[in-house]
């Protein structure tokens, strides 16, 4: 049995008669951290909205664990949870009071399921302890921070096998990022979620990464296993000398 969870197969895409997606093919495997790598406007966030289902290819499928999104998007996209965006909720509700609401979407489970598992994604992201529940202020007075990892929180209610991420790091001080880091090294290792992260911040990718895909102008650059990386440059770079070269 494969144990492929997302399988890009010779995609492309144009938009008012330019290819912003050119052929583009590569895998990521089961409780991988793949960072997603690319200057503004390489194809990055086009290729991640054809995983979720909101843009359709014009060439080639896109496949989760096996099934194709264009063929049955329900059932394809049904272990998979993305925040593409900045997370938006209502400000004037509580964090959990949001949770609550797009738990509803969740047909699946009783609403006393859905309760239950709000209070135990909030525990997960960090937003409720024994001594400190956070869950009950208001959005309006979250950091960027514990915005971002309410926002992962919401992908987490329907049990995703895949995390989508796209510049989850953006405003974030050093802090925020250490906790977010942190919070995708525990997914990945007590709940074997796999994650394709897109982000400009490459020394934190590379503390969290073991596979990277680098793209430009639509096109694949490189793609593979960290060490795969390492050795092919020949020597022990930072991420971004690496994304320079290749993106030379």
């Amino acid at each position: 049995m494969s144990n492929k969870k997302i399988e890009i197969r010779n995609v492309s895409k144009a938009f008012k008669k330019r290819n912003v997606i050119d052929n583009v093919s590569f895998d990521i495997c089961d409780s991988d951290i793949c960072g997603f790598i690319g200057p503004n406007g390489a194809g990055k966030t086009t290729i991640m909205k054809m995983i979720t289902g909101l843009i359709k290819p014009e060439l080639g499928n896109v496949f989760i664990n096996g099934i194709e999104v264009s063929k049955n998007r329900e059932e394809a996209l049904r272990e998979i949870g993305a925040v593409l965006e900045v997370p938006v909720f209502f400000d004037y509700m509580s964090g959990r009071k949001n949770l609550q609401n797009l738990a509803r979407l969740n047909y699946g489970m009783k609403r006393e399921e859905q309760l239950k598992k709000v209070e135990e994604v909030l525990e997960i992201v960090g937003l409720k302890g024994k001594n400190d529940d956070r869950g009950n202020d208001k959005v309006k007075t979250y950091s960027l921070g514990m915005k971002q990892r309410l926002g992962i929180a919401q992908t987490l209610l329907n049990n995703p096998e895949i995390v989508i991420l796209d510049e989850p790091t953006n405003g974030l001080d050093p802090l925020g990022m250490k906790d977010l880091r942190n919070l995708i090294l525990k997914l990945r290792d007590e709940k074997g979620i796999t994650f394709l992260i897109s982000s400009h911040n490459l020394d934190e990718l590379q503390k969290v990464c073991n596979k990277y895909v680098f793209i430009k102008d639509g096109n694949i650059r490189w793609s593979g296993e960290s060490e795969k990386l390492l050795n092919d440059t020949r020597c022990n770079k930072t991420l971004e000398d690496i994304f320079m070269n290749i993106m030379d």
